[in-house]
């Protein structure tokens, strides 16, 4: 539980309310500047990764089409025979935006089938080769639409929660604490000058 906030009493807990007041207020605006703009770039990166899912979903459709083609052609056996030994490589590339730090790219280097290995026995297995290639870099941008769109979107909700607490609790807590404190202040310059009055009224009639 967070302790008690003490402002001092008088001009100086005023000028310090005053000021957490701007600074709230200040805050609060480019809080929400920064949301607007989160939510634009969200929106996008959420359309690219719809578009990137779609892409994958086709290009794995087509790869399994080619593959079960080759199959029938030339039996398992032919798969296990032209299998690449080497592995795709891929390589994000990140970037940070509006303070989040999010892939922005995939790098995709192919598998390479060395001289030693065997090409694909049939038309059909050389075109599902190709086929899942073409999966395995969509599904890289797949990935990486989805991780920015995810991140991105984190972030716009840890704004917009900020933004809330400012607006909702905050602000209205320092306006209050200011309109109390400008009362007590008037009130105490009206006891000070009633006090001063009474004095002077008191020093006149001792010299009388």
């Amino acid at each position: 539980m967070t302790a008690p906030r003490r402002t001092p009493p008088g001009r100086a807990g005023r000028l310090r309310l005053h000021h957490g007041l701007q600074v709230a207020l200040r805050g609060a605006d480019l809080l929400e500047r920064k949301l607007r703009i989160l939510s634009d770039r969200h929106r996008q990166l959420r359309e690219a990764e719809e578009e990137a899912e779609r892409i994958w979903c086709r290009r794995v459709g087509e790869a399994e089409t080619w593959l079960l083609r080759g199959l029938l052609l030339g039996g398992e056996r032919a798969l296990e025979a032209v299998a690449v030994a080497d592995r795709a490589d891929v390589t994000v590339e990140w970037v940070t935006a509006m303070g989040v730090r999010h892939p922005s790219a995939a790098l995709c280097t192919d598998a390479v089938r060395s001289a030693d290995e065997p090409a694909p026995g049939n038309t059909a297995l050389a075109h599902a080769e190709t086929a899942y290639r073409a999966a395995v870099r969509a599904a890289a941008e797949y990935a990486v639409a989805r991780t920015a769109a995810h991140l991105v979107g984190a972030e716009k909700d840890w704004t917009r929660q900020r933004v809330r607490a400012l607006r909702r609790h905050w602000i209205p807590r320092l306006t209050a604490e200011l309109a109390a404190a400008d009362l007590a202040l008037e009130q105490a310059e009206q006891e000070d000058s009633v006090r001063r009055r009474w004095a002077a009224g008191t020093r006149e009639g001792r010299a009388e």
